[in-house]
């Protein structure tokens, strides 16, 4: 497990490889992975977009964005947290995931970005 805290909001990220299959003639790699984000802060806050940098071994990069997280934009009191669980596909079985969130301080209206820390992706049968 990977965790950090930005502006008082605690990421923390767990993978696991979910197996192999072929898409279009290509072999790809399974993972997910599960995020809580929690708020630590004093303020009424709420997600409203993400965006992932999503590498591979093979230097293959996807730029991933849009609006919440798996359709939902949660809003966290003090103390609350937001769990969700979503997955990747990669064309080799090592990669790596990292990026952002964007949330709102819902009692001054600020915007702030909250980083989403590097966690790798990687298949139990090709580590060494």
């Amino acid at each position: 497990m990977v965790q950090q805290v930005t502006k008082g909001i605690k990421i923390s990220v767990e993978t696991h490889f979910e197996g192999t299959f072929y898409k279009d003639y290509k072999i790809q790699f399974a993972f997910g992975y599960k995020v809580t984000i929690e708020n630590q802060s004093n303020h009424l806050v709420q997600l409203y977009a993400r965006e992932w940098t999503i590498l591979d071994a093979l230097n293959n990069v996807e730029l991933v964005s849009g609006e919440g997280v798996i359709g939902k934009k949660p809003i966290l009191k003090p103390g609350e947290s937001h769990t969700y669980t979503s997955g990747c596909l990669l064309t080799s079985p090592f990669g790596a995931m990292h990026g952002f969130y964007n949330m709102i301080n819902l009692e001054s209206d600020k915007k702030f970005k909250v980083a989403i820390p590097a966690f790798r992706l990687s298949a139990p049968f090709a580590l060494n």
